[in-house]
């Protein structure tokens, strides 16, 4: 049964969709604002946190980064689930470290039906992962380079780098094919899942992220097609 942490300061809010994510089978623990959900994350390593934006003592941007430096929940989904639908507040949430963003209001069917296509996709990501065991490292040589998938961390002239998840796995995807252009479409769906949207300048955003990170010179534009990794 997965374990589904949801995270608002509105009861109201909490017991309704609380009440239907029962119904469809998953195991409910809840928290009334950011600071909450940390420890409450760290106790259960819930596989989903599904959490609001604007709440009292912490926020859930803030919560969501302070939870992707967790080792730990490395593996844990979290959903943003948010009356803010400005664009700025979808890209924060995103560079914050979030896998999706929801806004409110939705439909408990839609909601659970996102909820479950996620955590399909988890599942054939953490069967992957397993299968990695002999393989857990992406090396560019020539670049003294190292991507662990393991360890979620990047090794660059042996200096490491820690990058947010969904900026690591989009450096591990361009690295593990060098010499191919990733249209923005394909890393859109290798990342999120061809059910999620999310905007071009989303991806932009992480890919300066990177750069920023990593060097100018590592990602290489392809304009109107997408980007490559740089060998020298």
């Amino acid at each position: 049964m997965n374990k589904i942490l949801l995270v608002d300061d509105d009861k109201d809010v909490r017991e309704f969709l609380s009440y239907n994510l029962k119904k469809d089978g998953y195991q409910i623990h809840t928290a009334s604002n950011g600071l909450e959900a940390i420890m409450k994350a760290e106790e259960l390593l819930p596989d989903l946190i599904l959490m609001d934006v604007m709440m009292p003592k912490m926020d859930g941007i803030e919560a969501c980064e302070e939870i992707r430096k967790l080792k730990q929940l490395d593996n844990t989904l979290i959903v943003f689930l948010s009356a803010r639908n400005e664009d700025y507040s979808h890209i924060a949430g995103y560079n914050a470290g979030a896998d999706d963003y929801i806004n409110k209001p939705v439909k408990p069917k839609v909601l659970i039906s996102k909820i479950n296509a996620l955590l399909r996709r988890k599942a054939v990501t953490d069967k992957s992962k397993k299968k990695l065991n002999s393989k857990k490292a992406l090396v560019n040589d020539e670049r003294k380079l190292i991507i662990d998938t393991e360890k979620y961390v990047v090794i660059q002239n042996k200096k490491e780098i820690i990058l947010p998840k969904k900026q690591f796995e989009i450096l591990a995807l361009l690295v593990s094919s060098p010499a191919k252009v990733f249209s923005r479409e394909e890393i859109f769906n290798k990342i999120w899942g061809n059910d999620v949207y999310i905007s071009d300048r989303t991806i932009d955003v992480h890919i300066r992220k990177i750069r920023e990170k990593v060097g100018d010179d590592v990602i290489r534009t392809v304009k109107g097609v997408g980007y490559k990794f740089i060998e020298l």
